[in-house]
């Protein structure tokens, strides 16, 4: 890792954590990898698609009061660098992906960047499902990815095409969300609400995850 010093964040878009409520606050950031290394989303559940599009590889791994525990995976943050030569003096906007552990919590707030860190939360895509590889007919988990506005999730409910009713999710790790499964009684393609953290807006997916879907497909 090399030391950045300190980096200012200006603005956060994730105010529920309680880091930022508005303006200016001190943090410190680190970055690690090569200089346009994707980083990881290990933590968060995203594993490797942190290096395509819309992350491009631009994002976060954030110490105990950013990851929160795995509640703070999609948070997003603008920040600038300051107090270092190799600082452009611009704010960028980073999404937390991963947890820094460690001597990350020897401060109050560390960001362990990537080695590009640079991503807007207005996706130029869908908000995607990621089915985890341990799914199977009687449990369904998924990492949900590319959350609009506020990134971070505070809720998710899933809802059978054969029901009226939406069901509660569990937060799994990171991003990732599970429920139990009765095939004899709920049936695909399923439709997933996520209620944001901050501003409690919802996203609804009708029917995204098809008849047939497969552990390790991501349905958009």
């Amino acid at each position: 890792m090399v030391q950045l010093e300190q980096v200012t964040i200006l603005n956060s878009i994730d105010h529920n954590i309680g880091v930022v409520t508005n303006g200016v606050q001190r943090a410190v950031a680190t970055w690690y990898g090569p200089p346009q290394g994707p980083g990881s989303g290990g933590a968060c559940g995203f594993a490797n698609d942190v290096s395509f599009g819309p992350f491009n590889g631009m994002i976060s791994a954030g110490n105990n009061y950013l990851f929160q525990g795995g509640l703070g995976c999609g948070g997003c943050y603008s920040v600038k660098c300051i107090n270092n030569a190799f600082c452009s003096g611009y704010p960028i906007t980073v999404t937390i992906t991963d947890e820094c552990p460690g001597a990350c919590n020897n401060v109050p707030i560390h960001f362990d960047l990537s080695g590009t860190a640079l991503v807007p939360c207005r996706y130029a895509t869908k908000m995607t499902f990621k089915v985890d590889g341990g799914s199977n007919p009687n449990y369904f988990a998924c990492a949900i990815e590319y959350v609009p506005e506020d990134g971070a999730i505070k809720s998710v409910e899933l809802k059978p095409s054969n029901s009226v009713n939406w069901l509660p999710m569990q937060e799994s790790f990171g991003a990732t969300w599970k429920i139990n499964i009765n095939p004899g009684v709920m049936k695909s393609p399923f439709s997933i609400r996520v209620t944001t953290k901050q501003s409690n807006k919802v996203y609804t997916s009708f029917d995204v995850i098809p008849v047939g879907w497969q552990p390790n497909k991501r349905y958009p």
